[in-house]
């Protein structure tokens, strides 16, 4: 069952995207050469706990880091620990804040330092494939329309999208119904309606689309060993238009103003 928030509810939402914002926001600030990933989960659960607020990832399901740290060809999910970051990685964060009991969902692939022009062509085409998919999440679209924004864009420079791993919906509870795929066709899937709040979420590997499971069970990989991308909104639907409650792309932005792409 899909469930719809009241503007009021999406506003508790904002909040907890604006510390989520702010998180990350730091944490690029400390993403450089010799940087491990463990440091960058302690500094994020410290600010999120500074802020009244906790890390939505850790404990759940097990899942042991406050936020999941996947560098080079891992797409998601990994465990934040001794890697150290070298000049020419790409590092994928994720972050989950959970504020008054509402939660907010983003993630960010970030270059450290100069990186190969196949990993900016990654991070450019993964994170310009985001931002088409805001703009067809409008009340009367369809989930496919938000999914071949993705697809169409990835696709079409030479990219694969990660088919086994999906989107979803977010509210009091980190996954909630509908799931949202990177690929689809337009005019079809479940209609999009205002209140309805979605995690958007390219995944997209520079090679081949199929992945595998790392030996932790959590770490998943692009199964050639081709660099992985990560580019995440939590995108609430209003009669407006769009509203990214995870604003990354203007940290400045207000957590109670409506953001465009």
């Amino acid at each position: 069952m899909i469930i719809k928030k009241s503007p009021a509810e999406i506003d508790q939402m904002a909040a907890a995207g604006d510390i989520l914002v702010r998180t990350m926001d730091l944490l690029a600030g400390k993403i450089r050469p010799g940087v491990t990933t463990l440091e960058l989960d302690a500094a994020a659960e410290k600010f999120i706990r500074s802020q009244g607020a906790t890390p939505a990832f850790k404990g759940y399901r097990g899942f042991p880091g406050s936020i999941c740290a996947s560098p080079n060809d891992m797409v998601v999910h990994g465990i934040p620990g001794k890697f150290k970051l070298q000049r020419g990685d790409i590092i994928s964060v994720d972050i989950g804040v959970v504020k008054d009991g509402w939660v907010a969902d983003a993630a960010r692939t970030f270059p450290v330092g100069d990186v190969s022009p196949v990993a900016m062509h990654l991070l450019d085409v993964t994170r310009e494939s985001l931002f088409k998919a805001v703009e067809q999440c409008v009340p009367g679209n369809r989930l496919g329309d938000v999914s071949h924004a993705v697809q169409q864009h990835v696709e079409s420079q030479g990219l694969s999208i990660v088919r086994s791993l999906v989107g979803h919906g977010v509210g009091r509870d980190m996954h909630e119904e509908p799931q949202v795929p990177n690929y689809g066709t337009p005019g079809k899937g479940t209609p999009l309606e205002e209140g309805m709040v979605l995690a958007v979420e390219p995944m997209v590997n520079a090679g081949r689309h199929m992945v595998r499971m790392g030996d932790d069970g959590w770490a998943i990989y692009s199964q050639d060993g081709s660099l992985a991308a990560h580019f995440e909104f939590t995108i609430a639907i209003t009669a407006s238009g769009p509203r990214i409650l995870t604003p990354w792309h203007h940290p400045e932005a207000a957590a109670s103003a409506p953001a465009a792409a």
